[in-house]
């Protein structure tokens, strides 16, 4: 069987990871215990500011809520490259946590996050299937209509 080169995949996918974004309060990126990575928070930043801000079903659309979570899961992809030395030691995600600014009535919340379930799948394949739990919050940190934390087991 031959070895998936997990970033090469996200190239042919059109997709390039940025830096690691750097904590915006008292906390570190990630934490290894064992053989799980704990990624904390990541938020939808590219560059120095937020793709979207709002909330969802009012400010942001459901289309930009599920592109923001994938631009998330980018970023979180971005902070275990840094955390492991490279993609290819992940084994498998196993879990994703995602939460979602929502307005009053919202619903949607598990279809934004599909943003970054989908990622995951279509770069890691049988090994990005992962658990989920996806929660509708009444704000998030800087504004922000999405943020996901991950869970990884590695090699």
């Amino acid at each position: 069987m031959a070895k998936v080169d997990y970033e090469d995949r996200l190239k042919a996918l059109g997709y390039s990871l940025p830096e690691p974004p750097k904590p915006v309060a008292s906390y570190v990126p990630s934490v290894k215990v064992g053989k799980l990575l704990f990624v904390s928070g990541v938020l939808p930043i590219v560059g120095d500011r937020l793709l979207y801000a709002g909330k969802l079903g009012k400010e942001v659309t459901l289309e930009q809520g599920y592109e923001a979570a994938k631009v998330a899961a980018l970023n979180a992809l971005s902070v275990v490259k840094a955390s492991l030395g490279g993609l290819g030691r992940v084994r498998r995600v196993v879990r994703l946590v995602g939460y979602v600014a929502s307005s009053d009535g919202f619903r949607d919340q598990a279809r934004v996050i599909n943003g970054a379930s989908d990622l995951l799948l279509q770069v890691f394949g049988e090994n990005g299937k992962h658990s989920r739990v996806t929660v509708g919050v009444t704000e998030l940190p800087m504004g922000a209509p999405v943020e996901i934390e991950m869970i990884v087991q590695t090699k």
